[in-house]
């Protein structure tokens, strides 16, 4: 792969499109980050939980919070790797204006990254999939293709954000949101068909063909023989995207379950300073000493540890570019980084597991999320494929109206639900979960 072709401004769907007057002071980069914020979906991200429950006196991340914060560790990293990269290619005499755009481009795609998650995290996904795989779903899988099985029975948000941004939804446009081709690319961490997997996917049978026309147009290295599921390496700024989302939400589910006193003061402060050597923690305990407020002192240290392992990774992505672009890079950049910063990373991580996921408001939230999914699951599945009964006409009624419950094919109308389950908040699923219940009434 070569970055003269992997960083490409053609935009998804508009491809025979020509603006005259194209603001030349905005990149189309930057617009794929603007087109984004602005956006219904990633301002859904805000009702959606990360790993804690929904906030009440305490305000922790959920998803909108992460995916910005995700986003600004995402252009940091990239713009480090630029100023490299530029250095490396103007010796060896090639063009390096491309490279201009390395940050625009991984922010945009750090913000997209969370865009396809259903409501409750992950377990609103494993949800999703059991419901397929284990529940009231698994009577349809003699109606669906292998691959479109695979598709339900393995249900991936990163696969789900790859539709959202390339859809065309019912009165929609063509393309769907028209991003440019390399932050579509660079937000698939997983380049390859569902029925290649027991778990994580990069995009559903429906966009097979999107994904293969965006792989081809970058010069993405295709894996897979002809006649095969399809198989591609990554796009190399998805390494760069993956650990800042890496980075963020291991470093500030540690600060968050700190604030909520999961975590004592102690364990996040040893947690930490094992990022540094002895002469760095010496500087840092002198920081921290002139403050009095825990939270303050776990606030420093975690920026300097975010700050670390940002310039690690960068260093890690330069050291290792001939690999990622040939497509044999293997592993993470956090799982190459200096043995100091990779061993903090796996204390953080193994305290995150043994102290925070399987905290009590965690799994009481999982337990909810999934009730929730699974019942509403039920409930408009059985709309679509018995549409002529009484309660599915007035269900139906309910629907967006983006959202194809008519489709000709069974695997069209189960993605129909799925597409609004999954763009639903927490607090609308919820919501609805208590009205169809007859918990829940409208005001009279």
């Amino acid at each position: 792969m070569n970055w003269e072709r992997l960083v490409n401004d053609k935009r998804f769907g508009l491809e025979d499109y020509h603006d005259p007057k194209k603001n030349v002071t905005r990149t189309d980069f930057r617009r794929d980050y603007d087109r984004l914020v602005f956006s219904s979906p990633f301002r859904r991200l805000q009702n959606k939980t990360q790993v804690f429950p929904l906030p009440g006196s305490i305000f922790v991340h959920n998803r909108l919070t992460h995916s910005l914060e995700v986003s600004c560790v995402g252009k940091s990293m990239a713009d480090n790797i630029a100023v490299a990269l530029r250095r490396k290619y103007v010796a060896s005499g090639h063009p390096t204006e491309h490279f201009d755009h390395l940050g625009d481009i991984v922010a945009a795609a750090c913000l997209a990254h969370d865009l396809g998650n259903p409501p409750f995290g992950h377990s609103g996904e494993r949800a999703i999939a059991t419901f397929f795989s284990e529940g009231a779903g698994s009577v349809l899988r003699d109606g669906l293709s292998v691959g479109e099985w695979a598709d339900l029975t393995r249900f991936e948000g990163n696969a789900n954000a790859f539709r959202v941004l390339t859809h065309q939804f019912q009165g929609r446009r063509k393309g769907g949101f028209a991003m440019t081709y390399s932050t579509l690319a660079s937000i698939v961490k997983y380049p390859y068909e569902s029925v290649l997997s027991k778990g994580k996917f990069g995009f559903f049978t429906s966009e097979r063909g999107d994904f293969r026309k965006v792989a081809e147009e970058l010069g993405i290295i295709r894996l897979s023989a002809d006649g095969e599921p399809l198989r591609y390496a990554r796009h190399p700024l998805v390494y760069v995207v993956e650990a800042a989302d890496d980075i963020c939400y291991e470093v500030m589910d540690i600060e968050d379950a700190h604030k909520l006193k999961i975590l004592s003061t102690p364990e996040v402060l040893d947690a930490f300073l094992g990022f540094f050597s002895d002469d760095r923690r010496e500087q840092m305990h002198k920081v921290m000493d002139s403050v009095s407020d825990p939270n303050e002192k776990i606030a420093y240290l975690r920026s300097c540890v975010v700050g670390t392992l940002v310039e690690q990774c960068a260093a890690t992505f330069i050291e290792n570019e001939e690999a990622i672009l040939n497509g044999t890079f293997e592993g993470t950049l956090l799982s190459h980084v200096r043995n100091l910063e990779r061993e903090g990373y796996a204390k953080c991580n193994a305290l995150s597991w043994a102290k925070i996921y399987r905290a009590s408001d965690v799994v009481d939230i999982e337990l909810a999320g999934n009730r929730i999914v699974t019942f509403l699951l039920e409930h408009l599945v059985r709309a679509v494929t018995h549409p002529e009964l009484n309660y599915s006409r007035l269900l139906l009624s309910k629907f967006p109206e983006q959202y194809d419950v008519n489709a000709p094919t069974l695997y069209g109308k189960l993605q129909a639900v799925l597409d609004h389950v999954s763009a639903m908040t927490d607090v609308y699923a919820l919501d609805l979960y208590r009205k169809l219940n007859g918990t829940s009434l409208p005001a009279v």
